[in-house]
């Protein structure tokens, strides 16, 4: 005997759910061409420090959110979805495996270190260029356990916006005195 809840319950109408609405071979070029054009802006205009904050998240949640029409014209059915997120995990590995191999294409993708302090001194220009502050940049010394400038002998925004810091060692001279100056011709 059915339970009476079921029995007042539509029905899932399975062929909606699993037949494509939209030519699979549409959803690819779709999806490869949102992806492509979402990497490149997202390469173009990267902001990275370290790791995502509230409005960077948002943007990547909205931009989603946009790309959603344009990558799936209205998909109706499971085996659409699918067959989109399928295209774009294998433009992602794709283009993993390609930075791998071709040197080229991994400096395309993968941006170089910026150093940010150079001898305890702020290379202003740089930072000006990644929007960061130089309270900024303190809170992600301070994470790594400098308090002062003048204890950097270099420190860089990595690929993968991290930080990298490297120390003076004791004896060197500290030359920047834990105050931030002026950046100086040839900075990188």
């Amino acid at each position: 005997m059915t339970p009476p809840l079921l029995l007042a319950l539509p029905s899932p109408d399975w062929r909606q759910m699993f037949v494509p609405s939209v030519s699979p071979l549409e959803l690819v070029i779709r999806g490869s061409i949102m992806y492509l054009a979402i990497l490149a802006a997202m390469r173009i205009f990267r902001r990275q420090a370290g790791s995502l904050n509230t409005a960077d998240l948002l943007v990547v949640v909205l931009v989603a959110d946009a790309a959603q029409n344009g990558m799936a014209s209205e998909y109706k059915s499971v085996t659409d979805g699918l067959v989109l997120v399928a295209t774009i995990y294998a433009w992602n590995y794709l283009l993993d495996a390609a930075a791998f191999r071709y040197r080229p294409i991994h400096r395309l993708l993968n941006p170089p270190p910026l150093p940010l302090v150079r001898d305890g001194r702020v290379l202003r220009r740089n930072l000006r260029h990644e929007m960061l502050t130089l309270d900024d940049l303190m809170e992600q010394l301070r994470e790594q356990g400098v308090e002062r400038l003048s204890e950097v002998r270099s420190c860089c925004l990595e690929g993968d916006g991290h930080l990298s810091v490297i120390r003076r060692k004791d004896g060197d001279e500290a030359e920047g005195g834990g105050r931030p100056r002026k950046e100086t011709a040839g900075q990188g």
